[in-house]
């Protein structure tokens, strides 16, 4: 069982310090107050994840500890001990928001039950609010369109490491599949009824991104008004996915390099390491091996996070997938769409054979799915799709914007205009296709626009 900050209220010395030591004996951290109005205040300045408190006290009695519970940490258990326990006030003291009550004398086994299951239900209410987000978003081989000897290399290496504990590290170009590929390893292993959560590195700062991955105690910044569980601990005996890894700065690098190797950490002005059985995944874009050299990423948490590499091939390394894939996701946007279109005529299965795909798989899908949508024909042509601009680049044509006389700024420029049309205006999809972060891509914005 995790170990959990309590808060233990009683007036009655000896049995507190009971209570006390057997939960501190247990592996939890606990605080004690003598009187219910003490309790009170500790509860207004500190986060506990239970509170254990006497139903008899005065002035301040255990009812009025359980409204203050509720006004000030809604979320957290209360756990009832009273020595005049009957059915009208158990009945009283779970309509008031307890969790739970135990008769005094009780024993040491059957306090540490009690508490264990107060952590257990707080940790899942936690956990059910990512799995409510994962059910509509599971994948597995199922959700994988290929066949190419490059893609079924894959596939072997998702089956190999799918039960492992070890660290992936996923790399390839914008929009090859990545995150698909980590929901794969999760939903195919010995893991995929645990929580999968995800945490995109770069779309934060240094610490915010701290925050997120570890979580942060109260008061411990400015605006921190609550304890907050970070996606480490949310992904316990799950997996936590680090998309763009490759983006968390210099200062921040030494904490998730030791929560990988210890398997530990603190939360953002905690005293206590958290400890949790979190599976990582990683992906990135990026060529690490490079920015080892240019010291953007320490060489050791490289070393951490390349256990198991598995490279995704771009789409235009494995054409002979381009025709499944046109299939899969005509049928699934035609029946989420409720459209009424046939399929695709010889040119436009022949224009697709033909470009490049420089944002992958991702930007075949969303071409598909811009022509499901606004198509009014049964059957797709090539005049559905916006694609023979960028063929005809190839052969000297100007559909880019490449012109002698044009600067490198005036040329990048309408690149990230026409990058952002092209994906309705989503930056995170943007900056995959141009192969930046979207931090560089919101520069970049604020650079030449102001």
């Amino acid at each position: 069982m995790a170990r959990a900050h309590v808060l233990v209220i009683d007036d009655e010395n000896l049995m507190r310090e009971y209570v006390e030591e057997v939960l501190t004996r247990a592996g939890h951290e606990v605080k004690g107050a003598g009187s219910g109005r003490e309790g009170i205040e500790l509860l207004e300045k500190n986060v506990f994840d239970v509170v254990v408190s006497d139903l008899k006290m005065a002035p301040v009695d255990g009812f009025e500890v359980l409204r203050q519970v509720r006004a000030h940490s809604p979320g957290t258990p209360c756990i009832i001990m009273t020595a005049y326990a009957t059915v009208e006030t158990a009945i009283e003291a779970l309509r008031e928001g307890a969790y739970d009550y135990i008769m005094k004398p009780f024993s040491p086994d059957e306090l540490e039950l009690a508490v264990n299951r107060a952590i257990e239900r707080e940790r899942m209410a936690l956990e059910n609010r990512y799995l409510r987000d994962e059910l509509n978003q599971r994948y597995d081989f199922a959700s994988m369109v290929g066949e190419s000897k490059a893609m079924r290399e894959v596939y072997e290496q998702i089956k190999k490491v799918a039960d492992s504990r070890a660290t992936v590290l996923i790399r390839g170009e914008s929009g090859t599949g990545k995150e698909l590929v980590a929901r794969a390893i999760h939903y195919s292993g010995a893991r995929k009824d645990r929580p999968f959560i995800k945490v995109n590195c770069a779309a934060l700062s240094a610490g915010l991104l701290e925050s997120e991955l570890f979580g942060h105690e109260k008061g411990s910044f400015t605006g921190a008004h609550d304890r907050k569980i970070g996606r480490f601990e949310l992904a316990d005996t799950g997996t936590l996915l680090l998309d763009e890894v490759s983006e968390i700065s210099m200062e921040l690098q030494p904490k998730l390099l030791r929560a990988l190797q210890e398997r530990e950490f603190e939360r953002v002005g905690g005293t206590h390491p958290i400890q949790v059985d979190t599976r990582i995944i990683c992906t990135s874009n990026r060529n690490l091996e490079e920015a080892v050299e240019k010291g953007e990423i320490r060489e050791d948490l490289f070393f951490r996070l390349n256990v198991i590499p598995v490279m995704l091939p771009p789409l235009r390394d494995r054409k002979e997938d381009i025709p499944a894939l046109m299939d899969y996701f005509l049928e699934r946007f035609v029946k989420e769409n409720a459209r009424s279109i046939n399929g695709f005529s010889e040119a436009a299965r022949a224009l697709f054979m033909e470009y490049p795909w420089p944002g992958n798989v991702r930007e075949l899908q969303n071409a598909i799915e811009r022509a499901v949508v606004l198509s009014s024909d049964r059957t797709l042509e090539p005049k559905h799709f916006n694609l023979h601009q960028s063929v005809g680049a190839k052969s000297g044509g100007n559909g880019t914007g490449l012109r002698p006389g044009k600067t490198v700024a005036e040329i990048e420029k309408e690149l990230i205009l026409q990058t952002l049309e092209h994906c309705n205006q989503n930056r995170t999809h943007a900056a995959d296709m141009l192969g930046i972060s979207v931090r560089t891509l919101r520069n970049k914005l604020k650079e030449y626009f102001g």
